[in-house]
């Protein structure tokens, strides 16, 4: 039986799958390393260890495909492993994980899907009538570029004006914001006032319980992610919108309140033809879908 390999590099980490033709996970790694290049070829070794059969293919995601950490990791990977990256280069994470969530995961079976998802960084995701859409130069959707916000910040500038806002470090330095203009928060007991240990789960914590800054942090994170699906949806028209990242992790948080924000600003009627479901493949995702691709990339 012929394995597919799947790898998505991430700022200083990486994770590899090994598949089958139907999804299933034969193998799995994840390293954690400055040395990007070193923790994907770690991650292919172990994935491969962790299944039997001969290899197919490996299909690359990454978060950022045209930074020179991921250029560095192809230019490894080329004499020791075949596959679409080698003249394509990498799938965007989003992408291949929209593409994964379509066949094996929350949007199992729908042609028409959107994924949307953020942690570190934001990622988005289109699949129409079964295939992925990139755009003429394979960088959409860039869904961190989203221009949300009318006021011009050298941030947005830089990373762009959603993942400012609402990736995990511009969570954390909204809540940090705060605490410095007077507001008084638990996590600085938590932290014993060290802004800079503060992370995203931080937040969330104190928000379930109870802590007002936190709360009010994360219901303006739903605001602006609630923009951001309603932007997606209005332009894709997607079958299911599929949410990941702490929109699935913090789903007790964060759903329902994108959801609100979502049907605020789409349609009525593109809102009830539309599915909303919290991602299932977790942090394999964009890995199973660049997996995917490259299987289909044989066929």
């Amino acid at each position: 039986m012929k394995r597919m390999l799947g790898l998505e590099i991430y700022d200083a980490s990486a994770i590899a799958v090994a598949i089958d033709e139907t999804g299933r996970v034969l193998g799995r790694a994840a390293v954690a390393s400055k040395d990007v290049t070193s923790a994907a070829l770690a991650t292919l070794d172990g994935a491969a260890a962790g299944s039997l059969g001969s290899v197919g293919a490996l299909g690359v995601a990454a978060i950022n495909p045209e930074s020179p950490e991921c250029q560095a990791v192809l230019k490894a990977l080329a004499p020791r492993y075949a596959g679409p990256f080698v003249h394509d280069g990498a799938w965007a994470s989003g992408t291949a994980a929209a593409v994964a969530e379509a066949w094996i995961g929350a949007a199992r079976g729908a042609a028409d899907v959107v994924f949307f998802g953020g942690a570190e960084h934001m990622a988005a995701g289109i699949v129409r009538g079964g295939d992925p859409v990139v755009g003429a130069h394979r960088r959409a959707p860039a869904v961190a570029w989203l221009a949300l916000n009318p006021v011009e910040r050298e941030d947005y500038r830089k990373i762009g004006c959603l993942e400012a806002e609402v990736a995990g470090p511009g969570i954390v330095r909204r809540l940090v914001w705060r605490i410095k203009a007077g507001d008084r928060s638990r996590v600085q007991e938590t932290v014993n006032d060290d802004f800079a240990a503060i992370t995203v789960n931080h937040v969330l914590e104190a928000a379930r319980g109870g802590d007002g800054v936190s709360i009010s942090v994360v219901r303006d994170t739903a605001k602006y992610l609630g923009m951001a699906a309603a932007n997606l949806v209005a332009v894709a028209d997607p079958a299911v919108l599929v949410l990941g990242g702490i929109m699935a992790s913090a789903a007790d948080l964060l759903l329902e309140p994108v959801r609100t924000e979502l049907a605020r600003r789409v349609p009525p009627a593109m809102m009830d033809a539309l599915t909303i479901a919290p991602a299932t493949l977790g942090a394999d995702a964009a890995a199973i879908g660049a997996a995917r691709l490259a299987m289909a990339a044989l066929q």
